[in-house]
């Protein structure tokens, strides 16, 4: 499938905009990821400078207040916050467990947000930044039922600016082809008007 750069696309590309892609999901097959990767290959496909990281290259323990006044946050933890820090905006794949966030993106969010660099004010990483959510399920509802989790934990628990809109790609053992791309192409043009939108807040941000 082809991309072709809009006007709004073609303004976008000459504003610093990074967009940071991952998923909350560390296995191999995982379709979160796959929507991830996807989504950064449709922002670099449209002029809009990506990166897609993969958590499972970033382990963490549980968190643990005695091991955080031991030994600090973990340098992943540390890594991450960077790499965060380097990109304007973030939309992160949510895996829906249990209709709720999985164990490891929870763990992930809790420990960045204790990393505390110089004078910066608590969380400053998730205020300075715009995020936008998806989610891939086998389930019929594309695994949105997380994502009300997902922003809750981003808004009210670290002061992030979350886009009001969400993506789901329900029935996903099925919704991809070879390529990466999804079949649907009507809800992969959905997805890149979403990614659009978060490259245009953050440049507004920024």
């Amino acid at each position: 499938m082809s991309f072709h750069h809009s006007p709004e696309t073609a303004q976008i590309m000459t504003s610093p905009v990074r967009l940071l892609f991952f998923a909350g999901s560390q296995r191999q097959a995982s379709y979160n990821k796959r929507l991830a990767r996807l989504g950064a290959s449709i922002a670099e496909a449209n002029g809009i400078a990506s990166t897609f990281a993969d958590l499972g290259d970033y382990p963490m323990p549980l968190y643990d207040g005695d091991l955080e006044a031991a030994e600090g946050p973990p340098e992943n933890a540390r890594k991450l916050k960077h790499l965060m820090g380097l990109h304007t905006g973030i939309f992160i794949a949510s895996p829906e467990y249990n209709s709720s966030i999985t164990p490891m993106l929870k763990n992930t969010l809790d420990w960045i947000s204790r990393v505390r660099e110089n004078d910066e004010s608590p969380n400053e990483v998730f205020k300075t930044r715009v995020f936008a959510l998806g989610s891939a399920s086998p389930g019929g509802m594309g695994g949105l039922r997380a994502l009300n989790t997902v922003r809750q934990v981003l808004e009210l628990g670290l002061g992030a600016l979350v886009l009001p809109e969400q993506f789901a790609v329900p029935r996903a053992a099925d919704a991809f082809e070879e390529n990466g791309h999804l079949k649907n192409k009507d809800t992969q043009e959905t997805f890149k008007a979403l990614i659009q939108k978060l490259a245009r807040a953050a440049h507004v941000l920024h």
